[in-house]
């Protein structure tokens, strides 16, 4: 039986370890490489993770190798995480410098030695301005580049002046979240807030559409908030992408209610909180800021009480300094007023004898010559209305006498029209007076055949009963 020459597995793997020892021993590589399949071991301090890379076009894998970082590499990722704010995992992108190594049974591996911290952030910033430009770009409406970043209709809505009404967009499992609510809680001012909480993920950029929902849910909600919170419990930025999307930035540029973002992120500013109302750090802070601003109208209304306080009692001052003055001047006036009517009475006192006894005397005087007249005046009134009342009673005599003689001539005629005018005239005359059941008859309406009716002539009464009724139209008597 013919053998063909081998070697063992071991002797080949020593083979190939050697020739890449050789080949790559003390050497090093910067490579770009996306993260994927990453494990971490805190208890070790070890990371395991493989290196890919992608076709830009068809997104397909074109190149993957196992990689890990010992203890330096896991200082150098320590501090790349504490640079950037990102947790170095999957789906990250990195500029990371690699040893190549070849183990019998491990295979062969990237040891991880350093990693760029400014590719990465270059990376993210470029993402981020990329969106930025785009909001500015076709949202140009709700979002402007200012000289100091950048205006939003959200930024130009006025805030209340007393914020209570309070919708929170957060996770319910946030840790932020109840510190937020804990801080309004407890205020040391006693002010009262009111929340409606709008839960959803706070993490991950494949939730966008959660959050846009939740702020449509706010918009369609029908009630009046005076703020809306977006807060969560801080992370890497890794876990806030999700506040870099372009629908987000969106949506909180164009709300029509002031958003105050509290995302915890301590070392930059996410384009949520560049769109928003007011950004801070922190959900704490953002508990806080909603408490200092209460607190400012509630001094801006002491400061007011005091002064107009203040103005009152230097009103009331000033009057009473005026009342104080115008007292003296009263009292010095009315001094100045006795006096003076002290020394006109004293005149007076003096005066008024001396006009009295003159007028008196010149009454007196007045009062003789009057009598005078009146002894004379009775006698001279007396003839006259005397004569007066003769000739008004000559008058009356005359026109009595007239009087009497025309109302006796029109008594005459009245007796003679009322003789000629008389039933008794008229019957001698040849007329007749017709009777029914003891009622003159006016008129044949009333009268019907066989009726019994009285005829009334001059000297006697005749009793007859109608046979017929002839109708005439009134014409019988024309000529």
């Amino acid at each position: 039986m013919n053998t063909n020459p081998y070697i063992t597995l071991s002797q080949l793997t020593a083979a190939i370890q050697g020739t890449i020892r050789n080949a790559f021993s003390g050497k090093s590589f910067w490579v770009v490489a996306d993260i994927t399949g990453h494990s971490y071991y805190p208890a070790k301090g070890f990371h395991f993770f493989d290196l890919v890379e992608k076709d830009p076009q068809t997104h397909q894998l074109t190149a993957k190798v196992q990689a890990n970082a010992w203890s330096q590499g896991t200082l150098r990722i320590k501090e790349f995480e504490r640079a950037t704010g990102q947790r170095f995992g999957n789906d990250l992108h990195v500029l990371i410098k690699v040893a190549v190594e070849y183990h019998p049974l491990y295979g062969l591996k990237l040891s991880l030695q350093d990693i760029d911290t400014s590719f990465t952030k270059g990376q993210l910033e470029q993402q981020k301005q990329a969106t930025l430009l785009r909001l500015v770009t076709e949202c140009g409406d709700i979002v402007r580049k200012t000289a100091d970043g950048y205006h939003t209709r959200n930024k130009s809505l006025q805030l209340q002046s007393v914020i209570q009404r309070i919708a929170v967009i957060t996770s319910s499992s946030a840790a932020g979240f109840g510190d937020f609510k804990k801080s309004l809680k407890d205020n040391i001012h006693g002010y009262t807030f009111y929340m409606d909480n709008y839960f959803t993920t706070v993490q991950g950029e494949a939730n966008v559409a959660q959050v846009c929902a939740q702020l449509d849910a706010i918009k369609a909600s029908g009630k009046i908030y005076d703020t809306v919170v977006i807060i969560r419990g801080g992370g890497a930025q890794t876990d806030l992408l999700l506040f870099e999307k372009f629908e987000i930035g969106k949506a909180v540029a164009g709300f029509p209610i002031p958003i105050i973002a509290g995302i915890g992120h301590e070392i930059n500013e996410t384009i949520t909180d560049l769109m928003a109302h007011t950004s801070v750090k922190t959900p704490t802070m953002a508990a806080e800021m909603i408490i200092t601003h209460n607190r400012s109208f509630e001094d801006a209304l002491l400061k007011e009480q005091r002064n107009i306080i203040i103005r009152m009692q230097q009103t009331v001052s000033g009057r009473q300094q005026q009342l104080t003055s115008l007292h003296a001047h009263i009292v010095n006036r009315s001094r100045d007023l006795l006096s003076g009517y002290k020394e006109g009475l004293s005149q007076c006192r003096q005066t008024i004898p001396q006009s009295a006894r003159h007028l008196l005397l010149k009454q007196r005087s007045g009062m003789a010559q009057l009598s005078g007249q009146l002894l004379a005046k009775p006698g001279q009134v007396t003839a006259s209305r005397l004569q007066e009342l003769i000739h008004i009673r000559q008058n009356i005599q005359s026109f009595a006498r007239k009087l009497l003689q025309q109302q006796q001539q029109e008594l005459q005629h009245h007796a003679t029209v009322i003789r000629i005018l008389s039933p008794a005239a008229l019957l001698k005359k040849g007329f007749a007076m017709v009777y029914h059941n003891g009622k003159v008859v006016t008129g044949a309406s009333s009268l019907s055949t066989g009726d019994t009716i009285t005829v009334q002539l001059a000297d006697a009464a005749v009793h007859a009963t109608i046979t017929s009724k002839t109708i005439i139209d009134g014409n019988e008597s024309d000529i």
